[in-house]
């Protein structure tokens, strides 16, 4: 089974999509994840995350150790996939790996775009979003929780900026496919969101 769960930035997708995996005993993959290594890996180098050369070289060379860091969350890496992200070649790239992990046994899979591009046949599609402002809310306490000192109008205009970048991207820009079900999280806490989701999951289970 593959369930495909999309959304724009601090959506709560990444927790849900982990919850549905576990309770589902399906592997687990934060796509988000695969840009986020890669533009680390150009940042570390001194490269432009906006260079296509020195991103697609990034994203090509990804090993298991770069997905496995703890340090891909922060402020400056975030900015920076959002970049590596809006390049062809690059998504094109870590196209393969996203297929072939779901592939294998069946997965979770959450980010922009895998019920349009990456899984377009995935059994259940989720887009799960929330207003801007508590999407930043959430977001700005992450960044408290890790020591990150940040005004929350800084965080309220990257998120904003981070929807514009997704929106118009010309490879693979956020959109919710037609047959996806819309969960909105403005107004519920995480038990709410995944309570609501694996009841839509099992609606689709082979009975």
């Amino acid at each position: 089974m593959i369930i495909a769960i999309d959304g724009p930035a601090a959506a709560g997708k990444g927790t849900l999509a982990k919850r549905i995996a576990a309770a589902l005993q399906l592997p687990y993959l934060d796509t988000g994840i695969l840009y986020r290594a890669t533009a680390k890996r150009v940042l570390e180098k001194g490269g432009d995350p906006a260079d296509v050369a020195t991103a697609l070289a990034a994203a090509q060379s990804l090993g298991a150790d770069d997905l496995a860091r703890g340090d891909l969350r922060d402020a400056a890496t975030s900015k920076a996939a959002s970049l590596v992200a809006s390049i062809a070649p690059v998504r094109q790239a870590l196209l393969d790996f996203q297929r072939h992990f779901g592939s294998r046994n069946g997965a979770v899979l959450d980010g922009r775009d895998i019920g349009t591009i990456i899984f377009p046949q995935a059994d259940v599609k989720l887009f799960v979003t929330a207003s801007v402002e508590a999407r930043a809310q959430r977001r700005y306490q992450e960044f408290l929780a890790r020591g990150e000192e940040v005004a929350f109008d800084e965080v309220i205009a990257d998120v904003q900026a981070r929807d514009e970048a997704d929106r118009t991207r010309a490879a693979a820009p956020l959109m919710m496919a037609v047959d996806a079900t819309l969960i909105d999280t403005t107004e519920m806490d995480a038990d709410a969101a995944f309570a609501r989701a694996l009841e839509l999951i099992r609606e689709k289970l082979p009975r």
